[in-house]
This record gives structure tokens, C-alpha cells and sequence, in this order.
């Protein structure tokens, strides 16, 4: 066997897999097709669920400084403003803020990260065939090479090799035409403090704010129906609507850094697992890009498998606990799928009334506080739980399968921590030795042991190493629960 686990794709998923499966101590070679890193922007929020996940793998860096704190959306028509939603705090205990953040810089903290833990992608690596028996899945690669792995887990993006090798199904629908995507500089600068966006007849154009003085402009435009433009045409094209949608006549787009164009699509794997084959992020899932909820999803999914994966090739789970990898993000990628497809409709509106009803109706009551804080609570993620699934439950809050926040802690010696910079790899354990003592002889050395620093003494909790709550109660609770979730 020559890895533990075979990751193929080197984006921020895929790496952020590979740093999880390392710090559980488990072997993994990562591959990409590409012949060196992505230097282009592609998404460009993290909203603060995937702050958590990085700060989870220490891999959150300096990003926070480098990042924009764009936090406003104030949408146009004309120069008149009609909409402007706040972002802040969703108020659910977390210390990892939402930045505006190249995808480029964010692949880059992972790839220091990994070298870190002993690991680096593996570039121009193409993948041509998989198979897979009982022990495991040889992957062939395109100059011939082979390369033996107990798993393979295809993060390979919307195009995924891993899921057309492996036979899994993509349905989905084209939900709208083109969008042009250009990122570059703008004289005069707009207002650096957020999003603008213009609401306009012939469709929907938005300038983010990015660092480095860079701006993302979105627009939607159904001019280029035939064969696919090159970047300069796009540019000329956003230099020509740019004008005609925003009404700032002065407004000059310069030093284009990428352009490209795309369609929306939303599609969803029918399964997440086939045998020894996973997949996760756009591999399993794509939609359209409003909300800023794609690289967020797919972090989620690297975290969520990259514990049960660890358990499995440990030795310390029957193969069934992969399942409920499926079951816990599978229902949560359906939502976004339906939110994301929903702004895209809003958005592109095209009738009179559809207009009538974005300007006049949705417009006035997005300006509404209470929206506003569901907007930030509903985009975070913060709020996903797995309650529902085959390892939640019942009771009284925080019920098994809910998020625990970012508790201030004690260590057994009493110094002071937090529970996410715990949960790097590891199981943690709020209570008395006896409940620790129980998780850690299901474990082993994969859990930690602390107390909530100024909380009433309650029933332990075990929290997993995604800041789920397992289950609470004492040694005979937790043993229950372990031995009906690993057995």
C-alpha cells in the first residue's frame, strides 16, 4: 500500500482533507492535473464556518489581516440606493471572523499547513482509471504510474474524473446563461467598505472589493451564446456594460488580473460513496456562486469525512460509520443547491414583474434588521446541525449533532485554551476523568480533556473533532454512544 488515503485534487478542499487525515495521523498523497498551483482568484469568501474549519486545522494564518472587511451588500439602481444588508456576527460563539479572501491565498495557508504535518501535493499528475477491490483502489495515472491506496477521496471539482471513473451519478439542471467574471482595478474607486451591486433591465452587475486594491466584478450577460470567448473579449465586454448598468460614466476597469465566463448549473452526486471511492466538495455538488456558499460547503465536507475516514483506517470503525458521511452533508448540500438556485432567479429576473417584484418587494424587505441577521445567520453555516442524522439525537440543548461554539477552556493543568484550537485532530472531552476515561478507551490517544471555563457544571459532554456534539452524559453514555457509532 502506498497511502493511507488518495486524494486527488489540490484545491482547497482536497488540501484541506489532507491536512485533517495527517493530523489524525493518517498517511496521504494528494494529486492534481494541473501543472502547479492556481494563481486566479475563483471564489472569494470564506464565510466564518470555513474560519472555523481553517482555524480547526491551524491553517488560518494571517489570513484574517490580509483579508477585506467587506461586510456590507448595498445594491443600486441607478445612483440610487435601494438595499443595503449588514453582515456581523450571527451571535453562535465563534472566534473565527468572515473575510473576503482570494481562494489562491487560501490554498496557499493549506499548502504551508500541510507541509507542516510532512505532506505536498503532487502536480501534473492526471488521473486515467481506478480500480477498486476489498482491500483497497489502485489508481492509474496518465504517464502509467500507479498508485495503491486503502481509499480515494475525489475533490477534483465540478468536473470531477474521480466521480465519471468511479460511476456516480450528477443530475442536475442549467439554471441560467452566462455570467462574465473579470477581476481588475477601477478609477474612480467605489466605496471599499462593501459589496455594490446594480439592479438593471438587462441584468444583474456587482463589484466586490478584494485585496490588494483589486476589485470582482460579476455581471450577468446572455451576449456570447456561441463558442466560448477569450479573456480579452470578456474584458471589453464588461468595460462596455460597466457604464451602461452602474450609470458612472467616469468608472474605468485597467490591469485585468482574470476574466472568464460561466453558467450556472445545479447539480448533486447521487451518492458520496461508492465502495472504497469518495467525494466531496464541487465533486459531489455545484450551484451558482450568490451567497459565497461553495468553497464553505466543501470545507464542511472535508472535515466531516476526514474523522470517520481516520477512525476507519485506524482500525477503530467499521467501515458503516463512512455512511453517515453521506447522510449528515448530503441533505445540507440540497439546501444550499435551493438557496443558491433561488438568488440566482432573483437576480436574473428578466419579466417586468419579476423585475417589479426584486426592486419594489425584496429589495425594501432585505432592508429589514431581522432579515439582515438571518441573511448572516443562514450564510455562515454556523447554524448546521446533524441532529437529524444517523449520529444525533434528542433532549435538551445542545442535543447530539449540534455545533458546540468556540468555548473558553481549561486544560486538566488550568491553563486557559479555547475548544476549537483543541479539536486539531482530536476528540475533546468536557468533564470529569471518569467520562474521559471512557472516550479514551474507545479512542486512544485521538482525545483530550477539558472544562469549560466559567459554565455551571452540567452533564460531560464529548465533542467531535468538527465541533459536533457527540453526546453528553457520563462514562456510560459515552461508551453507548461510541460503541453504536463505531461499531
Amino acid at each position: 500500500m502506498d497511502t493511507d488515503v488518495l486524494v486527488v485534487g489540490a484545491g482547497p478542499v482536497g488540501l484541506a482533507l489532507a491536512c485533517a487525515l495527517l493530523q489524525h495521523g493518517v498517511s496521504v498523497r494528494v494529486i492534481d492535473k494541473a501543472e502547479g498551483p492556481a494563481t486566479t482568484s475563483r471564489a472569494n469568501f470564506v464565510h466564518a464556518r470555513g474560519s472555523e474549519v481553517l482555524n480547526r486545522l491551524d491553517a488560518l494564518g494571517d489570513l484574517p489581516q490580509e483579508s477585506v472587511r467587506a461586510m456590507t451588500i448595498t445594491t443600486y439602481a441607478g445612483d440610487r440606493p435601494m438595499m443595503k444588508i449588514r453582515f456581523g456576527d450571527p451571535g453562535l460563539g465563534t472566534a473565527a471572523p468572515p473575510m473576503v479572501i482570494s481562494q489562491a491565498r487560501v490554498e496557499a495557508q493549506l499548502r504551508k499547513r500541510l507541509a507542516e504535518l510532512g505532506g505536498q501535493p503532487e502536480w501534473d499528475k492526471r488521473l486515467t482509471s481506478l480500480q477498486q477491490d476489498p482491500a483497497g483502489v489502485t489508481a492509474t495515472l496518465a504517464d502509467g504510474r500507479t498508485i495503491r491506496a486503502g481509499w480515494l477521496v475525489g475533490c477534483d471539482g465540478s468536473a470531477s474524473t474521480v466521480r465519471k471513473l468511479a460511476g456516480f451519478r450528477f443530475p442536475g439542471v442549467k439554471v441560467s446563461e452566462r455570467f462574465l467574471l473579470v477581476d481588475g482595478r477601477l478609477d474612480p474607486g467605489l466605496d471599499r467598505s462593501g459589496t455594490s451591486g446594480w439592479a438593471h433591465p438587462d441584468g444583474v452587475l456587482g463589484a466586490m472589493p478584494m485585496p490588494g486594491d483589486q476589485w470582482r466584478l460579476l455581471a450577468y450577460d446572455a451576449t456570447f451564446t456561441g463558442d466560448k470567448p477569450g479573456e480579452e473579449q470578456i474584458t471589453e465586454r464588461m468595460r462596455l456594460i460597466l457604464p451602461e448598468r452602474t450609470g458612472l460614466t467616469g468608472l474605468r476597469l485597467h490591469d485585468v488580473t482574470w476574466a472568464s465566463l460561466f453558467s450556472v448549473h445545479r447539480r448533486l452526486a447521487d451518492a458520496y460513496r461508492n465502495g472504497r471511492v469518495l467525494l466531496a466538495g464541487d465533486a459531489a455538488h455545484v450551484h451558482a456562486p450568490f451567497g459565497g456558499q461553495g468553497m464553505l460547503t466543501g470545507l464542511g465536507d472535508s472535515e466531516n469525512l476526514a474523522w470517520k475516514l481516520a477512525l476507519v483506517v485506524r482500525g477503530l470503525a467499521a467501515e458503516r460509520l463512512l455512511d453517515t458521511y453521506q447522510a449528515e452533508r448530503r441533505p445540507l448540500a440540497t439546501q444550499v443547491l435551493r438557496g443558491s438556485t433561488a438568488a440566482t432567479k432573483v437576480n436574473i429576473a428578466g419579466s417586468p414583474f419579476g423585475r417589479l417584484l426584486r426592486d419594489q418587494v425584496l429589495m425594501r424587505l432585505f432592508n429589514q434588521s431581522w432579515i439582515q441577521r438571518w441573511t448572516t445567520y443562514t450564510t455562515s453555516q454556523l447554524w448546521v446541525s446533524y441532529r437529524r442524522g444517523p449520529l444525533g439525537g434528542r433532549g435538551r440543548k445542545p442535543r447530539p449533532g449540534d455545533r458546540i461554539g468556540d468555548l473558553s477552556c481549561e486544560r486538566p493543568d488550568g491553563s486557559p485554551t479555547r475548544l476549537h484550537a483543541e479539536l486539531r485532530g482530536k476528540w475533546a472531552v468536557l468533564g470529569d476523568q471518569a467520562a474521559f476515561e471512557a472516550a479514551r478507551q474507545r479512542l486512544g490517544d485521538q482525545v483530550v480533556r477539558l472544562r469549560a471555563a466559567g459554565h455551571a457544571e452540567g452533564p460531560a459532554m464529548l465533542v467531535r473533532p468538527d465541533a459536533h456534539l457527540a453526546c453528553k452524559g457520563g462514562p456510560a453514555e459515552f461508551a453507548r454512544w461510541l460503541d453504536g457509532a463505531l461499531a
